[in-house]
């Protein structure tokens, strides 16, 4: 089968990697591949740490990607020859002061209730693990199981196995023959041709023609890269998260000595960097970390994560021949090997048994009211509401007319 990802961030690379691994010949379009929210992210695997109230639905899911993240990890670090970045190091989440220990207190109740291995410790305790940490932290919860990951490296290691270079053209429409999606339409003029299309361009779903309207929202933060000075090397051996007065901060810890700051969360559409956000990080971080201080910044970053309504994923069909991959929010990293999986089951045609009962309704795009498609998808091109340049009916291809072939 020939299939065309729109998107090169973790989840279409990731689920290009998984079509082939299969058989299926894969065409990656993306004009600034690994560019968007992964090269943002800090790589937490934090599937206990992420457990927050009112959203039960995605429990399983994230338990599910974290018992797929050492075949994943070791089949890739295998397939590429590349350090990962992987650490099992665990994680620490500590409570500035005593009103943030019981939210902390809380939120032990909701990881035990489901089925996480998580110990609330003093905070003497957790300064003996973590010395860096201020003498102000009032105690600390350990999760043994959340470890981390550098989402660049595996982007690097991805694009390695895949074997070829994305297309550097964005996607302007979904290519249609009668009612079904064989191919898209590039923003350069091209067409590429296939048997079955995803769309995993994060946000930027929104802005291809054809595609149905999703519920997709921008979800901005700011990430900053530290690096601390040699007498003070490794500043932490553990992934830190906290609660400093009810906002959340962590701070991550590569094997090779770089620490992940982050991250502000705000909807107000302003791609830019936020001073009042790179002000709050520090300033919060100091409170749990005060030598965070004493680092030099290496690299500050703003980047929009999609996110859905309910925070969960959004996978699944939304015409003949399309299935979208989109709406991870925080959890995009974490949940790369699950959504890659239930993604290439959906293109093939495959049983998805393997995931936890319910997944598929619980990610699926019909789950919202509004995503009906807008008035020119999945529509042949007769229809007077089309825009004839983006979706455009034409014979079914052969081999031969496709310029790229089924490889970019």
């Amino acid at each position: 089968m020939d299939v065309i990802v729109v998107g090169a961030g973790i989840i279409g690379l990731s689920t290009a990697w998984t079509l082939q691994r299969r058989g299926a010949s894969v065409t990656v379009v993306d004009p600034a591949p690994g560019t968007g929210a992964t090269h943002a992210a800090a790589g937490m695997l934090a599937p206990a740490a992420e457990v927050v109230w009112g959203q039960s639905p995605l429990y399983p899911l994230m338990r599910a990607a974290a018992d797929l993240y050492p075949e994943f990890a070791a089949d890739l670090t295998a397939a590429s020859g590349l350090d990962l970045g992987h650490s099992d190091a665990e994680t620490l989440v500590c409570a500035a002061d005593r009103a943030d220990l019981t939210a902390l207190r809380e939120l032990v109740t909701a990881q035990s209730g489901a089925g996480f291995d998580v110990a609330l410790l003093p905070g003497s305790r957790a300064r003996d693990l973590e010395p860096a940490l201020s003498p102000g932290v009032c105690g600390a919860v350990r999760i043994p199981g959340d470890h981390s990951i550098d989402p660049r490296r595996v982007v690097t290691a991805l694009r390695r196995v895949l074997g070829t270079h994305p297309i550097a053209a964005s996607a302007r429409g979904l290519r249609l023959t009668g009612d079904r999606v064989t191919g898209v339409e590039l923003d350069d003029g091209r067409t590429l041709f296939a048997e079955r299309v995803v769309i995993a361009a994060g946000a930027d779903c929104r802005t291809i023609e054809g595609v149905p309207s999703l519920p997709l929202r921008e979800v901005f933060g700011e990430v900053i890269r530290l690096r601390a000075p040699e007498q003070l090397a490794p500043l932490l051996t553990r992934t830190i998260r906290g609660l400093v007065l009810g906002r959340p901060v962590y701070v991550v810890p590569r094997p090779d000595g770089e620490l992940v700051l982050g991250a502000t969360s705000r909807e107000d559409g302003r791609p830019g960097m936020s001073a009042g956000g790179i002000h709050q990080l520090l300033r919060d971080a100091e409170r749990l970390v005060p030598g965070i201080l004493d680092c030099e910044i290496t690299d500050i970053t703003t980047r929009a994560r999609p996110g859905s309504p309910d925070d969960l994923p959004i996978i699944g069909s939304v015409g003949k021949g399309c299935i979208v991959s989109t709406g991870y929010f925080r959890h995009g990293i974490l949940l790369a090997p699950l959504g890659a999986r239930l993604t290439a089951d959906l293109v093939l045609g495959e049983s998805s048994d393997w995931a936890p009962p319910g997944t598929l309704e619980s990610v699926s795009p019909r789950r919202f009211a509004q995503a009906r498609p807008r008035p020119s998808a999945l529509h042949s091109a007769s229809s007077p509401a089309l825009a004839p340049a983006v979706v455009t009916s034409a014979p079914s291809p052969s081999r031969s007319e496709n310029p790229t072939g089924s490889q970019p």
